[in-house]
Parts: C-alpha cells; sequence; structure tokens
C-alpha cells in the first residue's frame, strides 16, 4: 500500500497578509505546494490529502484537480472549527485548533500510513524520498518519524517564526519537543522568546517542520487528547492543539518511539511577504540545477 500525503493547507496566513497557499512561485505559477507534490509523486506516493478550509475549496479543486488527475489520488478535507468537539463551541472562536486537530480532521479518508507537511514549505526531494521509505518500510503503530531540519537553516531574515525544538538521542530517537512560537536571530545567536523572556537555543538544534511520518493509529491518540485539550482549553480562543502535544503523548506510551530522519535537503518557505522574492528565487535555482523542470505538469 502506497504512502499518503496530507497537506495542511487551513491556516489563515495572519503575517503574510494573503492567500499564501496558492500563490505562484514557480515560472509557470507553481505553487510551493507543487514541488512538494511532484516530489511525493516520483518518491512513490499514492495519494495526497488537502486540509483547507471551506471557502479554499474552489481555489484549490480549480487549481489542483485538473493537473494531478491521473498522476495521483487527491482528497480534499475541511478543517471545521466544530470537528470532533463535544459540547457548544465559544462564539469569540475564529482559530482555526492547529495542526493537530488539522490531521484529525482526515481521519476518515486515510487508513495507511502517511506523511504530514505545511503547504507553504519547500521540504526538497531527499526529504520525501526518505520519508517514503519510513513510511513503507519501518511505520507501524509503536514506530512513527520526523524529518529533522537543522535550526539555524531555517529561520526567516523578516521576523519570528515558529518551530518544534527537538531534543534527541544517541539513536536519533525524538525524546521530546516543544513548540517555540518566536524564534529570530540576533547578534549571531538564535533566541526564542516565551513570556516576554528571551532565551538562547543552540543553532545546530534538529528542529520539526511538520514534516511527519505517522501509521493511522495516531488519529486515536490524536482523538483523545484533542478531547481532553478542549475541556482544558475550551475558554481560552487563542488556544491551539499543535502536533508535538501528540508526538510528546505518543513517545511517553511504553515502547513507542519516534525516528528523527535527518535529511539534505534544503527547507525555504513563507511566512512574510517579504520571504516571496528569496522563495522564487531558490525555485529558479532548482530548476537551473535541473533538479525540476520549467513546467512541472
Amino acid at each position: 500500500m502506497k504512502p499518503t500525503l496530507l497537506i495542511l493547507a487551513a491556516g489563515m496566513a495572519s503575517r503574510y497578509g494573503s492567500m499564501k497557499q496558492t500563490e505562484g512561485f514557480g515560472p509557470s505559477g507553481e505553487t510551493i505546494m507543487d514541488y512538494s507534490i511532484y516530489d511525493a509523486i516520483k518518491a512513490g506516493f499514492g495519494k495526497v490529502v488537502f486540509i483547507i478550509r471551506k471557502e479554499f475549496s474552489d481555489s484549490f479543486k480549480e487549481r489542483f484537480g485538473s493537473k494531478l488527475k491521473g498522476k495521483i489520488e487527491v482528497d480534499y478535507v475541511y478543517q471545521e472549527l466544530n470537528c470532533f468537539l463535544k459540547g457548544e463551541l465559544s462564539p469569540e472562536r475564529t482559530k482555526p485548533w492547529g495542526t493537530g486537530h488539522a490531521i484529525l480532521c482526515a481521519s476518515d479518508y486515510i487508513k495507511e500510513p502517511f506523511a504530514v507537511i505545511n503547504a507553504d514549505d519547500y521540504y526538497g526531494t531527499n526529504a520525501f524520498v526518505k520519508a517514503a521509505q519510513f513510511l513503507t518500510e519501518q511505520c507501524n503503530e509503536n514506530t512513527y518519524a520526523i524529518v529533522g531540519y537543522q535550526l539555524d537553516k531555517t529561520l526567516s531574515e523578516h521576523g519570528t517564526v515558529s518551530r518544534g525544538v527537538c531534543e534527541v538521542d544517541a539513536k536519533q530517537r525524538l525524546i521530546s519537543i516543544k513548540e517555540r512560537t518566536k524564534i529570530f536571530k540576533k547578534e549571531g545567536k538564535v533566541i526564542f522568546e516565551e513570556n516576554d523572556e528571551l532565551h538562547e537555543v543552540s543553532a545546530d538544534s534538529s528542529v520539526s517542520m511538520n514534516f511527519w511520518c505517522f501509521h493511522s493509529s495516531v488519529f486515536t491518540l490524536a482523538k483523545e487528547l484533542f478531547e481532553s485539550f478542549v475541556e482544558k482549553n475550551h475558554d481560552n480562543i487563542k488556544a491551539e492543539f499543535f502536533i508535538p502535544i501528540i508526538a510528546d503523548q505518543f513517545i511517553n506510551i511504553n515502547s513507542n518511539s519516534i525516528k528523527v530522519i535527518p535529511t539534505s535537503s534544503q527547507w525555504f518557505g513563507v511566512t512574510y511577504k517579504e520571504d516571496a522574492a528569496g522563495v522564487k528565487s531558490n525555485i529558479d535555482k532548482l530548476i537551473e540545477e535541473k533538479v525540476y523542470p520549467a513546467k512541472l505538469w
């Protein structure tokens, strides 16, 4: 059974200011997602599932429906605020519940091992090859994985970013992961802000760029944790249920482990409008190096 690629594309892009998920960065208007899907198909993935908001539906189907037909199976899933909620939703809540809730929304559409990525991050060919190999050969109910990137190679020059900073043991297994929501460079150091205080973090730390590899059994755990999370955070309209919350609980269960898969792939992405020029330049360079054709599809 071929693995599935789950693309998280329901974010509101508040810092970017427009619909960056479907913005064209390639010479023929290719999105960052186009390059991820192209790499996934070459690596052996058999299906792509887009997690989107309902109001994005028409633009996504128009952009991807015809070009992917016959190349890979496609599904669209809506991340809606009331999905998997028990009881009434706070009327003030408008922000999506986060990445952990997003993958839970896809539980009816995925029965095989699958990878999770962000729509607005470029991950690189090598990362998809390694993920596909893990998902087809090693992934099971007790063994998941993340693709690890070096922290200082994942920052933006134009503002703070959010990263899942990993602690890794000698066997390249994840010990813990902490979501740091405000990371930036300052005077040659990598800093994160928490509770209005600044802390230094090692520049070569392994971080998750939300490229996860899961067995479908993760949905059962995610459902249990999300219900508990909502119970504790029902009145906190900004609370988000991140994937690392699921990962931390998973590795605390006996005999479970998450493998950290290092990749040589170059990462880049768009958090701020100012990042767009760099993304276009990087894609042009990859085309010049014959990593991708000038027109993907």
